[in-house]
């Protein structure tokens, strides 16, 4: 959770495009973003891999009227509403973009290429059937900001009793290029996004980075396997809200759309 998922830059962007609010290029645009280039595989009508503009405006064609975001982990479908198929394969990429108003779904596949010093990223999103459902465990936004508020408070007593610190230069690093990658336009979510999502959005970001830092930066003093057992006890519900709140933001515009 240190960066945004690619399905929350393609399903938001996508859904600013499908709203009217940006050009197709500037969407596609800041969907890749550091990526070289993303092409969508499998869509109803094309033989071959597509780019992204023209892919966003078959996926338009063909009736999808909004994008939602799951973030599924093991034992945990967040997003999903299947058939098994499609959760295994978003399960395996663990995230996914599920479309409203037809029955696809897009899943990432990412493949790094170039000699060493000079790799770039390649994205194939692959086009599948998914079944017309509610999404699994998808909080509103305000249940969303209440439950990581109260997650972090609880993770945090919880590592400070187990002298767990988020300390050390690792975690300067790590915190320093979140703050300057916070700094550079402060657009986390595209336009038409109401200020509560971008603000939730914000929190589980910056929860993710914690957690991932917490458990990156050594086990400080929980050197005892039933301490690294308690600290991993109490970060993995945070981590679970973390997801759950940042699929709440990504899909609010289309949950405010009226789109159940």
């Amino acid at each position: 959770m240190l960066s945004e998922p690619r399905s929350g830059r393609l399903a938001a962007w996508g859904n600013a495009l499908l709203a009217g609010l940006v050009s197709p290029d500037d969407a596609a645009s800041a969907i890749v973003g550091e990526d070289a280039v993303h092409r969508v595989e499998g869509l109803p009508g094309e033989s071959a891999p597509v780019g992204l503009t023209l892919a966003l405006g078959r996926l338009r064609m063909l009736g999808v009227s909004g994008l939602r975001v799951a973030l599924p982990a093991p034992g945990h479908p967040l997003g999903l509403s299947g058939p098994p198929e499609f959760n295994a394969r978003a399960m395996e990429a663990e995230e996914a973009v599920v479309c409203h108003g037809a029955a696809f779904g897009l899943v990432p596949e990412v493949y790094e290429a170039g000699p060493d010093g000079d790799v770039h990223v390649e994205v194939v999103w692959h086009c599948l059937s998914v079944r017309e459902a509610p999404p699994a465990d998808v909080p509103s936004l305000g249940e969303a900001e209440r439950e990581l508020a109260e997650a972090l408070r609880e993770a945090t007593e919880a590592l400070s009793r187990l002298d767990v610190a988020a300390s050390g230069p690792v975690a300067e690093a790590a915190i320093d290029a979140y703050r300057a990658r916070a700094e550079r336009g402060r657009e986390l979510l595209a336009p038409g996004y109401p200020p509560r999502a971008v603000r939730v959005l914000e929190l589980a970001q910056r929860v993710g980075l914690l957690i991932s830092v917490a458990y990156d930066n050594g086990h400080g003093g929980a050197v005892s396997a039933s301490e690294m057992s308690a600290r991993a006890q109490a970060l993995r519900p945070v981590e679970r809200t973390a997801r759950r709140a940042q699929v709440a933001a990504y899909n609010s515009v289309v949950e405010g759309w009226g789109m159940r």
